[in-house]
């Protein structure tokens, strides 16, 4: 069975994140439901295999006690706290499918519900690019001012080593905002300078800003940041505090 939607881990590198997750489980599991229930967008089911019961989860499909179902590929993890369910799990599988097995059940089970949030710490696969892929340059030479004290995007990507690990002030106009991915929120910004590689600067922030606003970004610069499975970044901006300057139109 192959997965339509797969997890990335980052509760090895964000402390804050109450779960920790092992390796990607490639171990295939089938049991028989013991319980199930809808919550946070996501189907729980309980299901006994070797005499244990065993919590896994999914997008939303349609389940009962006493279905088989099974699924591969999943991220287990331990302690996994779930708010909409107010427990919280000592281990949990989420899969990107759980299938029901047996007469006519062939290729059922959950896939990508698009409305589906993900728990805390993972991310589709498709939103890769999101992440990692800088926004078209939108951004005009010269519109934007530099911040008095800071950097303009082209000297931060050009001096990204020497920065490192510094307090940084950057002002730009957000281009990009993707929230709660990872266990924090995500901005491209752009102010007009630098090439077609350094003309955009990620930042990671608990604050929440809309597409076009100008903001003055203040937090710490990373270099050669890697997440894992494929998440680099060459410089990043995390853990910012974000002052809006000019809001979107």
């Amino acid at each position: 069975m192959k997965n339509r939607l797969s997890y990335v881990l980052a509760a090895a590198i964000l402390a804050a994140l109450p779960a920790i997750s092992r390796a990607q489980d490639a171990k295939a599991h089938k049991g028989k439901v013991t319980a199930t229930m809808d919550s946070g967008g996501y189907t729980y089911v309980e299901f006994e295999e070797n005499g244990a019961k065993v919590w896994a989860a999914s997008a939303p499909f349609k389940v009962a006690v006493g279905d088989t179902i099974e699924f591969s590929g999943a991220l287990p993890m331990e302690n996994f706290a779930s708010k909409s369910l107010n427990r919280t799990f000592p281990l949990i599988y989420f899969a990107g499918v759980i299938a029901k097995t047996g007469p006519g059940e062939a290729g059922s089970g959950g896939g990508a519900a698009p409305t589906g949030q993900l728990p805390p710490g993972h991310v589709p696969i498709p939103m890769k690019d999101a992440l990692t892929k800088p926004a078209p340059s939108k951004i005009a030479p010269g519109s934007i001012a530099k911040a008095d004290g800071g950097y303009s995007i082209a000297e931060i990507w050009a001096r990204g080593k020497e920065l490192a690990g510094k307090s940084v002030k950057v002002r730009g106009r957000v281009v990009k905002f993707m929230a709660d991915i990872l266990g924090r929120n995500w901005l491209h910004i752009q102010d007009g300078t630098g090439g077609e590689r350094s003309s955009d600067l990620t930042v990671t922030t608990s604050q929440t800003v809309a597409v076009g606003d100008l903001v003055l970004v203040t937090g710490t610069l990373a270099a050669d940041k890697d997440f894992g499975s494929g998440y680099a970044y060459g410089v990043i901006v995390e853990g910012a505090a974000l002052k809006v300057e000019d809001k979107a139109k």
